[in-house]
């Protein structure tokens, strides 16, 4: 009976070590807990930037291209972060693109019309007063939003949908249709370009300093597991991880430096402050854009909110069982103005980084943002049915977006295809969402 049993355990172990050998590809993603669904997003960013790459005959995968597209993703990866939110709790704003177009056109009209009259001509305390009073409107007209959804049951969707037709039509009576140009000059830095970026040398400044932060925050994962013995990561996956983020990080700074002032602003630059124009011409480097920097603390701040704070899992425990949350004496109600409110605050912060990068308010500021910004988060993994959501991936899914859109404009597709493609995109996002949540049940 022991030889049997001896026999038996050595049977099962052998077979069982068989198996772990072959499937080494699930025990490294078991061990470095990689999100196997955000892996297989940034795998079709990659298939669509080299689609593109190809089709375009080279453009696409260029220093410049792929600046321009972080600058022109910032706005909406800063909404797609409050949206996650927003969806997670089995709500819906419809209203994102008209805030921002709304708000957009007050810190117009206030920097170009209203405080240089009353403070001077490029007063240094224009843009802040302006960035101030935005942030301001925004927050108010989200808790407005959700002080109609938490207390007199009005559903979200009716309620934003509402919003988007009131403030879409009260961006145009603020200047009765006018655009308003231009901009002040330091709020204009929130919009990148050639003077809204930090240059090479701070660019990879932020790079270490990223760097540091990765691994510092793995340490303290470690720690923390640690202390609350929760199992942890073997010591190799942390390397891993700490190797891969870095080399990610200083990846972008890399190409960001790769991409040059223009010629003629670089000639300009150089008389200005009596630099010989060399033989070869003068190379400077934009570095990182504010604007991204911008969206990248947006996301960090966001990130902290939705898994460190008591709000982000009342949040989380409203969307996964509101009934359950409201039993547990979470005030659900006031969990929704918060939300939306906050929402409005992202919306106003994404209408600074428009406003500032067209260097103009216009009355079209906005449109179909809403859809981009909903189209983001679900690309990003947050789940229409409420209670999975993650803040990274909806910044992801705003790269894809903004890919999609850029490629077809190199490609010279016309905007009516676009808007095409991009519902497809939206609907199949939702659809890969069902069929993802029905395998995990």
């Amino acid at each position: 009976m022991a030889d049997t049993m001896q026999t038996t355990t050595k049977s099962t172990t052998s077979v069982g070590t068989g198996q772990a050998e072959g499937n080494l590809l699930s025990r490294f993603f078991r061990a470095t807990e990689i999100d196997t669904r955000m892996l297989g997003m940034i795998g079709a960013l990659l298939i669509i930037w080299v689609g593109f790459h190809i089709l375009t005959g080279g453009l696409f995968l260029t220093p410049r291209n792929l600046w321009n597209l972080s600058v022109q993703t910032a706005s909406v990866a800063v909404m797609a972060t409050g949206m996650v939110l927003v969806i997670v709790t089995r709500n819906i704003d419809l209203s994102v693109g008209s805030i921002l177009g709304f708000t957009g056109m007050i810190m117009g009209v206030l920097q170009a019309r209203l405080l240089p009259e009353m403070l001077g001509f490029n007063h240094p305390a224009i843009w802040l007063i302006t960035l101030c009073a935005g942030l301001l409107i925004g927050g108010l007209i989200g808790t407005l939003h959700g002080a109609i959804i938490a207390f007199l049951s009005v559903p979200s969707f009716i309620v934003t949908l509402g919003g988007l037709l009131v403030w879409r039509g009260a961006t145009w009576f603020v200047t009765s249709g006018q655009t308003v140009a231009p901009m002040d000059a330091n709020f204009r830095l929130m919009g990148g370009g050639t003077e809204g970026s930090i240059g090479a040398t701070w660019s990879w400044i932020v790079g270490i300093l990223a760097c540091l932060a990765i691994v510092a925050a793995i340490i303290n994962a470690r720690r923390q597991r640690k202390r609350f013995h929760f199992p942890r990561r073997p010591v190799w996956a942390e390397y891993v991880l700490v190797a891969l983020g870095c080399a990610i990080v200083l990846g972008a700074v890399w190409i960001a430096n790769q991409y040059y002032w223009p010629v003629n602003i670089a000639r300009r630059y150089a008389e200005a402050n009596n630099i010989a124009w060399p033989e070869g011409g003068l190379f400077i480097s934009q570095g990182i854009a504010v604007p991204v920097l911008m969206a990248i603390a947006v996301g960090i701040v966001m990130t902290f909110i939705a898994t460190r704070l008591r709000f982000g899992r009342y949040v989380f425990a409203i969307g996964g069982n509101p009934e359950a949350a409201e039993l547990a004496g979470i005030k659900t109600r006031w969990v929704t103005v918060k939300i939306f409110a906050l929402m409005g605050v992202l919306c106003a912060i994404a209408a600074a980084i428009s406003t500032a990068r067209l260097n103009a308010a216009t009355n079209a500021q906005g449109e179909l943002d809403e859809l981009y910004t909903i189209a983001a988060a679900v690309i990003g993994g947050t789940s229409l049915a409420g209670g999975m959501g993650s803040i990274a991936g909806a910044m992801l899914g705003a790269l894809v977006m903004q890919s999609l859109q850029s490629g077809m404009v190199l490609l010279g597709i016309d905007t009516p295809f676009q808007r095409i493609v991009v519902g497809m995109v939206l609907v199949v996002a939702v659809w890969l969402d069902t069929v993802y949540r029905a395998k995990a049940k």
